[in-house]
């Protein structure tokens, strides 16, 4: 039996950049991920200036065989994309001034995060070795959903007057039919 999910390590390569608003010190953007990673901790790979791309993570992309459909619409897109959630570091004591959560190659899991509004989804176009493993486990596992049409049940509706009111309550008028105003009805 096959597992029901798999994992690829990937580095997750993000640059720093000064900001060019006076609300916010830094500027950080996902630029890369590195498939098959060792494990790294904001190693710096390169600097220009004030700008500074750290290895910043290591983190497995994971992938489940109740998630295909999610895979399969993220690789029809132009462009198929890797999504890394990033988070304000809540840790005083971190170097940096934000946190790599997690990675994904799943739009539907990316926008989840990007509605919650305390993530910053970054986007990097998928590495060629990633979709081909992406659609080998899509390939062994995706089953397509077979629509099934509601069909009705055969009791008869027409027949009984739901919705009209409080049957415990007596109506001397139609119930749908807007109060006249100026004469008074009394009930009997």
């Amino acid at each position: 039996m096959q597992p029901n999910h798999i994992s690829m390590p990937l580095g997750i390569v993000i640059r720093k950049t000064p900001a060019v608003t006076r609300w916010a010190k830094w500027n950080w953007e996902v630029v890369a991920v590195l498939p098959g990673s060792t494990i790294a901790d904001w190693r710096e790979l390169r600097r220009d200036g004030d700008a500074i791309e750290y290895h910043a993570a290591t983190l497995d992309l994971e992938l489940w065989r109740g998630e295909t459909e999610a895979y399969l619409t993220g690789l029809s897109s132009r462009i198929p994309m890797i999504y890394v959630v990033l988070r304000e570091a809540r840790n005083a004591e971190s170097a940096q001034e934000i946190d790599v959560l997690m990675v994904t190659a799943s739009p539907y899991e990316a926008q989840d995060y990007e509605e919650s509004g305390d993530e910053i989804v970054g986007t990097v176009p998928m590495p060629e070795g990633v979709n081909a493993w992406i659609r080998a486990f899509i390939e062994a596992h995706h089953e397509e959903e077979v629509f099934v049409k509601r069909k009705r049940d055969k009791k008869r509706v027409d027949q009984a007057e739901t919705g009209v009111g409080d049957a415990r309550v007596r109506q001397v008028t139609d119930v749908y039919r807007a109060p006249v105003h100026g004469k008074r009805e009394t009930m009997h």
